[in-house]
């Protein structure tokens, strides 16, 4: 996609420029851009509404205030990163756009983005799905004794809320409390299997934080202080992150640009997937895929690779998923790791309005999985799970998007049948438990 030349015909001023220069760290410099256009090459934003990274940042520079102000582009960049991934003098265009974001009066940003944080703001337990805190730990306690009673060999089966001095703080997007919540259980069976000392709470347990993507730091930081001081209060050691980039990199980042004190690690769940498995905790086996050879690729999600913990979780991810299901029925996507292209799920566009746009930004994601000629699409992010499945979908691309926990549930031969909404055809009787096979 091309954007239309940059022209000027009226006096320059500098009121935006100064204003986002002010609130950028000390030696920012927008003059640093050699206008190479490596930005924009490699962002799935660029030509979205006539703009793109590189001619965001000259229209900065030159003082074009009129046609900058409120431009919908800063709601189409989900501020991946990628584009400061590969800059030569590593200018940071996604804080510009979060600032550009931050510009808008807060009652004119997308209503979608501006509800959800606010919904999250309106009660303690952080969701923002609105759910409030004794509907999540009836939901959970609900989910728990369905399980014990259709199957038996998880009697013992823990889901602990509010548990006093446990090591790890669990966070659960309200995605599947709130609409699918069938898709808990095989995260819980997994955390059973490594004895993980862990717990639930009710206040702040909703792993999502709409209010970072709308640009609006006293509502992050009050999402993330909410959530963080319940995990400090329990005791806990560990905030174990969801399968959720942008909640991961939320917190992560939140506590580090506002200051917020505590010793707490703050984990993605990926790392301690591949440590256990390493510890020989979780015992996946790739055989049921020996003669199937299923083919699957993962994304690597932007917020918890590019922006947060770089290649090392990439190749934990990678790690996991081989001894799932066998090295050589995995695919790489390329480019991927760091370098990988946004998928589009992120910056809040779920949320934002602009879906003709969204689905058209995520055309190079697609086509990246087309390439690979993979049957599942691997995602151990929220947000990359539901516009990577909605991809396939509007394309009519054929592949089947999975979170992680549903593959290493698989694998292990604990899935349940009504724990395989994702699954294809293919994989649907895979693997079932020696319980469903007799009760069968």
């Amino acid at each position: 996609m091309m954007t239309d030349a940059l022209t000027i015909d009226k006096d320059w001023k500098r009121g935006f420029r100064e204003t986002i220069l002010s609130k950028l760290p000390e030696g920012a410099n927008l003059n640093y851009c050699l206008t190479c256009g490596a930005c924009a090459s490699g962002c799935p934003a660029s030509g979205l509404h006539d703009m793109d990274p590189r001619k965001y940042i000259r229209m900065i520079a030159l003082g074009l205030d009129d046609e900058l102000y409120k431009h919908p582009w800063v709601w189409l960049c989900s501020m991946c990163k990628r584009c400061t991934y590969v800059c030569p003098m590593n200018i940071d265009i996604s804080a510009l756009v979060y600032e550009g974001r931050n510009l808008w009066p807060r009652e004119e940003r997308p209503r979608g983005i501006l509800g959800s944080c606010d919904m999250a703001l309106r009660n303690s337990s952080g969701s923002a799905m609105g759910t409030p805190e004794d509907e999540f730990q009836f939901v959970v306690e609900d989910v728990l004794e369905e399980v014990h009673e259709t199957q038996p060999e998880w009697k013992d089966l823990k889901a602990p809320v509010n548990k006093q001095g446990a090591h790890f703080f669990l966070s659960q997007n309200s995605r599947e409390p709130v609409t699918e919540p069938e898709e808990m259980v095989p995260l819980w069976k997994i955390l059973h299997i490594v004895g993980a000392d862990w717990t639930y709470s009710t206040r702040g347990w909703g792993g999502e934080n709409y209010c970072m993507f709308l640009a609006h730091d006293d509502s992050w930081k009050a999402v993330t202080t909410n959530t963080l001081q319940s995990a400090m209060d329990l005791g806990c050691k560990v905030y174990l992150n969801t399968e959720c980039g942008h909640s991961t990199f939320s917190v992560w980042m939140g506590q580090k640009r506002f200051g917020i004190k505590t010793n707490l690690e703050i984990a993605p769940m990926v790392k301690y997937y591949a440590q256990w498995m390493r510890e020989g905790k979780l015992n996946v086996n790739p055989d049921w895929n020996k003669e199937l050879k299923v083919k699957f690729t993962v994304q690597d999600p932007c917020n918890q690779i590019r922006k947060s913990f770089s290649d090392a979780l990439a190749e934990d991810l990678r790690f996991v998923v081989k001894a799932c299901v066998g090295e050589d029925n995995f695919v790489d996507m390329v480019p991927n790791r760091s370098n990988n292209y946004c998928c589009g799920g992120g910056g809040g566009y779920l949320q934002c309005g602009y879906n003709d746009e969204r689905i058209q930004y995520g055309t190079i994601k697609k086509d990246q999985i087309i390439a690979t000629k993979a049957d599942y699409c691997i995602t151990p992010c929220h947000n990359c799970h539901d516009q990577i499945h909605k991809l396939s979908d509007h394309f009519e691309a054929g592949y089947h998007t999975i979170h992680l926990w549903t593959l290493i549930a698989l694998s292990l031969g604990i899935l349940a049948e009504n724990e395989r909404a994702y699954l294809g055809d293919d994989l649907m009787e895979v693997n079932l438990p020696a319980s469903t096979i007799e009760e069968e």
